[in-house]
C-alpha cells in the first residue's frame, strides 16, 4: 500500500507538499471565468466555425470580440463578514487561508452555468461569497462549520468550481454573510491498494492528477465526463466507483459505507448514494475510497453512422442490451442528426466528405455513433469489435473512418473555450441534460427538442446526443446556439422553463427536481445534519 502522496494541480503527480500555503500561489487557479476549462490550456475555435453557424441556423455573431471585463472591473458587494466570524475563521485554518482578495471572490461567485459565466464577463460580481476558506485537514472543515454555525454564517463547499447547476452558488439566504469552503488544499492521495485496486483520496484532488497518481500503480479510476479536467475527487461523475466516504456535517463527522460483498442485503439502504451528487446540501465530503480498475494496454476508436436518429437508439439500446458490461464498449455516444452535421463538419478531412457519401446513399439525416474500445490484449479486443459490428450492422449501420471519433476524443475538452469564444462574440449557448428509459427516449427526444427550437426562434441551433448507457435507458445531453437577445439572461430563463417543462411532460429526468417523495427525504436528512440550514441558504431550492 504506497504512502500519502500531495497532487497539485500542474505538479507532477508524485511531489510531496511541505509547509503551509502563505499565499495559495502554488493552488490551481478557479476558472469560473472561463468556462470551466483549463485557462492555460484555452484553444481557438474551429476553422469555419462562423460560417458552420450560419449556414445550419441562421446565427449571426456580432462584428468582433467583446471579452469579458477586466478583473478589476468587476462589482462586488462589500465584505459582510462580521469581525468575530473571521477572527473565528481564522483561528482554525491560519490568517494565510482566509481570503477576502479581489480575485478570490470573483473566482468563487459561481460556477460554470450560463449566468453565472454571463454575470462575471459583464461586470456583476454580486453573488461573490464575503470570504473564501482553504482549509488543509477534514478536521478544520468540521471546525469551520462549527464556526460558521456558531456565528450564523452561510458555508457554500467548492471542489473544482465546474458545477453548472447552481451547487457552488454563494446563496446567502436569510444569513447575514456566506463564505466558500475551498477544498483543494485537501488534495492527497493517501494511498492506493493495488491488491484491492482500491485508493482513498482526499476530496480536493482534481481528475487528471487523481488518474496520474493511479497510473503509477497501473491502475485508473475513470470514466471520463467532459468536467474532468476541473473536477475533484468530492464532485465529478464517477459515483458508481465510490465505495465510502468521509462527510462533514454541521452536526458532525460521518464515516459512511465500506466494501460489502456483492449480494449481499444486509447492510441496509445504501445511504452513502445520499451524499455522492447532493452538491454539499447535506455534508462536505473531504475524503472517498474509491475502487479502481486495471489501466488498459489498447484502446481502439470506432465510428458508425445509422440511417436516421430513431434507428441509432434502437442500436444503442440493442448494445447495452445483449452485449452488456465488459463487452460494450467503454465509451458510446450517438449524435443526433443535427449533432452529427456539427461533428463531421468539424473533424477534418474526413468529415465532410464521409456525410456526403452518407447523403448521396439517401440518408438525409443519419446519426454518428462513436466508440472507444479499451483491452490488455489484441484477441479480447478483437472478440468485443467483432460483437459491436454484428449488433450494429443488423441495424443497417455504415461504417466510417475511426478519424472522425478519434478526432471527437481528442477535442472532447475544448468545449468550455469554445463557448467563451462564442459567447465573446454575443452567442447565446447552453446545455440541458435528461434522462429516460429505452422505451421513452425517442418521445422525449423529440419533445425537447421542439420546445428549444420554438422558445429560441428559427435563428437558432438545437444538437442532441445520446451517452451513459445502461440496460434501462441513456441520458440525452442538448447543447443550444442562438442570436443573443438584449437580455441574455431572460432568454435563458425561458429556455429552462421550456426545457424543463417539456422533460417532466414527456417522462424525462430533470437536474435536482426529486418529486415529492424525494424531497420529503432530503429535507428530513437536512434537519438532522444540518438543522441551522448554513450549507443550505437557497442555492438548489429544487432539491425540495
Amino acid at each position: 500500500m504506497s504512502l500519502p502522496t500531495r497532487v497539485r494541480r500542474g505538479c507532477p503527480a508524485a511531489s510531496v507538499h511541505n509547509g503551509p500555503v502563505a499565499d495559495r500561489t502554488d493552488l490551481p487557479r478557479s476558472s469560473v471565468r472561463h468556462g470551466g476549462g483549463d485557462p492555460e490550456e484555452a484553444t481557438s475555435l474551429p476553422v469555419g466555425t462562423w460560417p458552420l453557424l450560419r449556414f445550419l441556423g441562421r446565427i449571426t455573431p456580432a462584428d468582433r470580440d467583446t471579452p469579458p471585463v477586466a478583473l478589476e472591473e468587476i462589482r462586488l458587494p462589500e465584505d459582510s463578514l462580521p469581525d468575530v466570524a473571521h477572527a473565528a475563521l481564522v483561528a482554525v485554518v491560519g490568517d494565510e487561508h482566509v481570503s477576502t482578495e479581489r480575485r478570490d471572490r470573483v473566482e468563487h461567485a459561481g460556477g460554470t452555468s450560463y449566468p453565472d459565466l454571463y454575470r462575471l464577463r459583464t461586470g456583476d460580481g454580486s453573488r461573490a461569497p464575503d470570504a473564501v476558506v482553504f482549509p488543509g485537514t477534514a478536521q478544520e472543515v468540521s471546525a469551520v462549520l462549527a464556526a460558521c454555525v456558531e456565528h450564523g454564517v452561510a458555508v457554500v463547499p467548492v471542489g473544482g468550481g465546474a458545477s453548472g447547476v447552481g451547487g457552488v452558488d454563494p446563496g446567502r439566504g436569510s444569513f447575514a454573510a456566506v463564505i466558500s469552503l475551498d477544498l483543494r488544499r485537501l488534495d492527497a492521495v493517501r494511498s492506493v491498494d493495488p491488491v484491492s485496486q482500491t485508493a482513498v483520496v482526499e476530496a480536493g484532488v482534481g481528475g487528471p492528477e487523481a488518474e496520474a497518481a493511479f497510473e503509477r500503480h497501473g491502475l485508473r479510476l475513470g470514466p471520463v465526463p467532459q468536467s474532468h479536467q476541473q473536477a475533484t475527487s468530492g464532485g465529478g461523475r464517477f459515483e458508481e466507483n465510490i465505495v465510502a466516504a468521509t462527510v462533514a456535517t454541521p452536526t458532525g463527522e460521518l464515516r459512511i459505507g465500506g466494501r460489502v460483498p456483492a449480494g449481499e442485503t444486509a447492510a441496509g439502504p445504501k445511504v452513502l448514494d445520499t451524499i455522492i451528487g447532493s452538491e454539499g446540501l447535506l455534508g462536505v465530503i473531504t475524503e472517498v475510497t474509491v475502487q479502481l480498475t486495471r489501466r488498459p494496454r489498447l484502446h481502439r476508436q470506432e465510428t458508425w453512422a445509422l440511417r436516421d436518429t430513431e434507428r441509432g437508439f434502437e442500436a444503442l439500446r440493442d448494445l447495452a442490451q445483449q452485449l452488456g458490461p465488459g463487452i460494450m464498449p467503454d465509451i458510446s455516444r450517438l449524435s443526433d442528426a443535427n449533432e452529427t452535421t456539427t461533428v463531421m463538419s468539424r473533424s477534418g478531412i474526413a468529415g465532410i466528405p464521409s456525410l456526403g457519401v452518407l447523403r448521396a446513399r439517401g440518408w438525409r439525416e443519419p446519426a454518428l455513433a462513436v466508440f472507444q474500445l479499451e483491452g490488455q490484449d489484441q484477441s479480447s479486443l478483437r472478440f468485443r469489435r467483432r460483437q459491436l459490428a454484428k449488433v450494429l450492422k443488423r441495424h443497417g449501420a455504415a461504417r466510417m473512418p475511426d478519424s472522425i471519433a478519434e478526432h471527437w476524443l481528442r477535442n472532447r475538452f475544448h468545449g468550455p473555450h469554445q463557448r467563451d469564444r462564442l459567447m465573446d462574440r454575443g452567442v447565446f449557448i447552453e446545455t440541458v441534460e435528461t434522462a429516460t428509459t429505452w422505451g421513452n427516449v425517442e418521445h422525449l427526444h423529440g419533445a425537447v427538442r421542439s420546445a428549444l427550437t420554438e422558445t429560441l426562434g428559427e435563428r437558432s441551433w438545437v444538437q442532441c446526443h445520446v451517452s451513459h448507457l445502461d440496460r434501462g435507458g441513456a441520458s440525452l445531453r442538448y447543447t443550444v446556439m442562438a442570436n443573443g437577445e438584449s437580455d441574455p439572461l431572460a432568454q435563458w430563463e425561458r429556455v429552462q422553463a421550456a426545457a424543463s417543462d417539456a422533460m417532466i411532460a414527456a417522462g424525462g429526468s430533470v437536474t435536482h427536481h426529486q418529486g415529492d417523495g424525494g424531497g420529503r427525504i432530503l429535507r428530513a436528512l437536512r434537519a438532522e445534519l444540518d438543522p441551522t440550514g448554513i450549507l443550505d441558504a437557497g442555492r438548489l431550492r429544487g432539491h425540495g
